[in-house]
């Protein structure tokens, strides 16, 4: 397993890889991206636009540092602190991602790392 890590998407906060690709293989795994500006280290600033904005350039830092970018993502999973937020995130994420879409699921959690209001995570091909 090789680990991806950039500078251009925040560092990990627990005992885990921005993103792993299995030796070999064509699939990168991105973990879950906080919407943290990595030159601050703090959320970016506004409301769930912004914040859906900042977890998915993060992603895409860390899909361009494994060899790949998000039209190459296959599955992405959102998470959001309040399902009332669906509607604006999705506006934004359909700036990203275009057909043929990546698959989704997008859930409700009961509370984020950090107290954020959304996290994503993908898998890509390389």
């Amino acid at each position: 397993m090789k680990a991806i890590s950039t500078d251009k998407a925040p560092k990990a906060i627990g005992p885990y890889s921005q993103a792993v690709q299995q030796t070999g293989e064509s699939l990168v795994f991105v973990s879950g991206q906080l919407p943290i500006d990595p030159s601050t280290g703090n959320f970016a600033e506004g409301g769930i636009r912004e914040l859906t904005r900042q977890s998915i350039l993060n992603m895409e830092s860390i899909l361009v540092k494994a060899g790949t970018d998000l039209s190459h993502v296959l599955k992405t999973t959102v998470f959001l602190a309040d399902m009332a937020d669906f509607a604006a995130m999705n506006e934004v994420y359909s700036q990203f991602f275009k057909e043929p879409f990546p698959a989704r699921s997008a859930v409700a959690v009961k509370t984020l790392p950090k107290g954020a209001l959304v996290e994503i995570e993908c898998i890509a091909e390389k």
